[in-house]
């Protein structure tokens, strides 16, 4: 719609429309946008609150810097501490309590990289009561495995004598049940050189026989169990 106002031109008024002034609509949100953003907000304050208690829950804690065998003793130098987040449902060692666990047995190889926690620790010995330590040299040949740890659980086995004779009954083999406490291997310039040293738990009753029979290289070693 237009409206009309007069203007003189040559000395006479002159009706010349005039358009009238525009309105601008406001626009509406739609509900759903609405909402959308409302979720957004929401999910926002979600993931600051997450985040802030992800820093508070962050601790220095004890992980393993070397294997550690089965049985052997922990060591200062076999942990780190290092900074973890979170850590929900974990039961990791504080760094502070590195006193606790130093001197402690490892109950199962720890693993590098891993973080240490007091049960993977005892202060039950290998060599426990009712045991004796004695040592086996062995051939390469002779080590049922490329390695033996601490902890593996092997069967003693006795064999004939070398110098059996013919007409002679082979005596029957004895079984001895023995835990591996620690192996070794002597340096080349060594008389032993080339044979691997196994320092095994016995029991009481069996030590004197098992000496003897390894001394008489006469002990063949079976793996029943790794650690």
């Amino acid at each position: 719609m237009s409206l009309a106002t007069n203007h003189k031109v040559g000395g006479g008024p002159v009706a010349a429309p005039v358009e009238p002034p525009k309105v601008v609509r406001q626009r509406r949100m739609r509900p759903g946008l609405l909402g959308l953003a409302i979720l957004l907000v929401a999910l926002g304050g979600l993931g600051a609150a997450f985040a802030v208690t992800s820093v508070r829950a962050t601790g220095s804690y004890l992980a393993i810097s070397r294997e550690v065998s089965v049985g052997a003793e922990l060591t200062a130098s076999d942990v780190v501490a290092v900074q973890v987040a979170g850590g929900q449902g974990l039961s990791p060692v504080p760094a502070g309590d590195i006193d606790k666990v130093v001197g402690k047995r490892a109950a199962v190889t720890l693993v590098p990289g891993t973080l240490l926690t007091m049960d993977q620790l005892t202060n039950t010995p290998l060599l426990g009561p009712g045991k004796q330590q004695v040592a086996i040299g062995l051939k390469a040949s002779q080590v049922p495995a490329k390695e033996l740890r601490p902890g593996d659980e092997i069967l003693l086995v006795s064999t004939p004598p070398p110098n059996l004779g013919s007409n002679e009954r082979a005596p029957q083999s004895t079984r001895y049940d023995g835990i591996v406490v620690d192996t070794t291997v002597p340096d080349e310039d060594e008389a032993d050189r080339g044979t691997t040293i196994v320092y095994v738990a016995v029991a009481v009753r069996d030590a004197v026989a098992v000496v003897t029979l390894a001394a008489q290289d006469r002990l063949a070693v079976i793996l029943t169990g790794s650690a």
